[in-house]
């Protein structure tokens, strides 16, 4: 049996896409603690908030959308733990008509 010596296969290294952070993207869309809809995209399941290299956002944007949706759980807009999301039966759903 021979041993076949060819050209060494080089091994490709998985280069991933580069995220975009999209508030500096689009200069009008703003972070704001009552659009929780647009905040639920940056919380997990679990109710805790997800990382930068999962969502794409930069720091500078990170460190006011973490103060935004601390704001938004203290005034019970979105759940801290998942037991609220199990107590309450589901994400909080606010109706602007009842007044």
């Amino acid at each position: 049996m021979r041993n076949k010596v060819g050209p060494k296969r080089e091994k490709r290294r998985y280069v991933s896409k580069r995220k975009v952070c999209p508030f500096c993207v689009d200069r009008s869309r703003k972070i704001d603690y009552k659009e929780v809809d647009s905040l639920r995209r940056f919380v997990s399941d679990r109710g805790k908030i997800e990382p930068r290299h999962r969502t794409g956002v930069c720091a500078k944007h990170q460190r006011l959308l973490s103060t935004t949706l601390k704001r938004a759980r203290y005034l019970a807009l979105l759940p801290y733990t998942v037991e609220h999301v199990r107590w309450s039966g589901g994400f909080a759903r606010r109706d602007h008509r009842s007044a």
